[in-house]
């Protein structure tokens, strides 16, 4: 996180290559491991902007998938401010994609960051595409983070009988923002799994049951409901 919003822009990378991408696909394919990194600042063709994008590398290094940012964040009171359409040009299109597991087993993701959490109509696209997982990383301020993170990712997850995954950046930053963090595991039922505490590095972790996903589904079959 910059001291200002404009720093981003001497760190924005071509989407196939530089040091940011390299190191986390080094890092995927040294522990065998699918990684998703939100965000990377890429590119863009418009003078002034990047774009957010969240992506998926899979154990063999390579990218799997990438998501741009859809929804812009902005925010003011008496003693903050923030406008991220100042510097970040605004993604499209959903992204789901699909993962396997070293069992086997099979799982789809959908990809989100940050404020994204605020429109669940995202979040129905994803399970229309047949997502199991949601993925939300994020750096929530502190006044937002506080009344709303948690209810945003519990709600999520509920709705759409999924599993809620959010990394969160929390604590104090050198340019004076606070974020709220409390990275979080919420299983389809919306029951908090696993949750960082608000400040300082750490690991939150829960073995994700697609068993108890379909017996969520099948019990209260709330998808097949839908009427609009």
């Amino acid at each position: 996180m910059g001291i200002k919003d404009t720093d981003k822009l001497a760190w924005a990378e071509a989407l196939d290559q530089g040091p940011i991408k390299q190191a986390i696909a080094t890092w995927a394919k040294t522990y065998g491991i699918w990684l998703v990194a939100g965000t990377v600042p890429i590119q863009s063709t418009t003078p002034g902007l990047v774009r957010n994008a969240s992506m998926l590398f899979n154990p063999q290094g390579e990218r799997a998938a990438y998501y741009d940012k859809i929804h812009l964040f902005r925010f003011a009171t008496e003693t903050e401010r923030y406008d991220e359409a100042a510097v970040i040009e605004a993604g499209r299109v959903p992204v789901v994609a699909e993962m396997v597991d070293r069992s086997g087993q099979t799982w789809k993701l959908g990809l989100s960051v940050c404020y994204d959490l605020r429109f669940p109509e995202l979040y129905r696209q994803h399970v229309a595409q047949g997502a199991h997982i949601l993925l939300a990383p994020a750096a929530f301020t502190f006044t937002t983070g506080q009344a709303h993170w948690e209810l945003l990712l519990r709600a999520r997850a509920v709705e759409n009988q999924c599993w809620m995954l959010a990394a969160a950046q929390g604590g104090q930053h050198v340019n004076g923002r606070q974020t709220w963090g409390h990275s979080m595991v919420v299983d389809p039922w919306g029951q908090v799994l696993a949750q960082q505490s608000a400040a300082g590095a750490g690991i939150s972790y829960a073995v994700l049951d697609a068993a108890l996903l379909q017996q969520v589904r099948q019990r209260l079959p709330a998808l097949e409901h839908r009427c609009l």
